[in-house]
């Protein structure tokens, strides 16, 4: 799964630049190595997507965006193509492809399938719970804990994201980590983290390190219970936050 590159970081930093183009160039890393211009485009377009550049139905013109990119417009092609097939863009007839909308309904399906993905996730961590997990996953809480003090809710996000790829990656499931990581980028593209919500990361601070004990007990049922009611906190909260109650 691609992460951002230090460019990518300050894009994303310093908000949306004034030149659309100039945005989307800063995702394509320098000197992108030939024949591997494809995956390169794939990625940065992949990013500006999770990242907000590119906004939910925003029209995706092969013409510009290749202009953007200077690259030909076959590298942009096939990356549409794999967007798509990754949910990220949608395809229409005669129309060409858009930026995958986000709608209410879209969420709650992202919360109902991450809630059981997430819990699976940990009560495999915990069962297999190899060497130095426990001491990663407290590191995480510590940085966190140092975010929130800071009320910093962007790096937050960022490192919850951290917390939860950390426990599918012990749960040592291709499988899972493949529906999780999609989950991630669903995750990323929503609007708002629900950090930004009061009192949410004394609460994802007391959440978190419930789950963390229960793989440090190496006992599975307990964390995917944590795991579970962690992630349908976040999702009231997040509907709450849709909804505007």
């Amino acid at each position: 799964m691609t992460t951002h590159g230090s460019q990518a970081d300050d894009a994303a930093a310093t908000g949306p630049s004034s030149d659309p183009a100039e945005a989307l160039r800063s995702y394509l890393p320098p000197g992108t190595a030939r024949g591997r211009t494809t995956d390169a485009v794939t990625d940065a377009m992949r990013e500006a997507i999770l990242d907000g550049v590119l906004a939910p139905s925003t029209w995706l013109r092969e013409d510009l965006l290749a202009g953007a990119f200077e690259v030909s417009r076959t590298p942009v092609r096939e990356a549409l193509r794999r967007l798509a097939d990754e949910g990220l863009a949608v395809k229409t007839a005669h129309h060409g492809t858009v930026v995958a909308p986000l709608s209410l309904e879209d969420v709650l399906a992202l919360y109902v399938v991450r809630e059981n993905l997430e819990g699976l996730a940990a009560r495999l961590a915990a069962v297999r719970c190899p060497p130095g997990l426990v001491q990663e996953l407290d590191r995480i809480q510590a940085e966190m804990a140092t975010s929130g003090a800071g009320g910093d809710t962007a790096a937050l996000a960022r490192q919850n994201l951290t917390f939860h790829r950390a426990l599918r990656e012990a749960a040592a499931n291709p499988y899972l980590s493949r529906f999780l990581g999609q989950v991630e980028h669903a995750v990323r593209r929503l609007p708002v983290t629900t950090f930004a919500h009061h009192g949410r990361p004394e609460e994802v601070a007391n959440e978190h390190d419930a789950i963390v004990r229960a793989v440090e007990a190496r006992d599975g049922e307990a964390a995917e219970r944590a795991a579970k009611e962690h992630m349908h906190r976040a999702r009231e909260i997040r509907l709450a936050m849709v909804l505007g109650t």
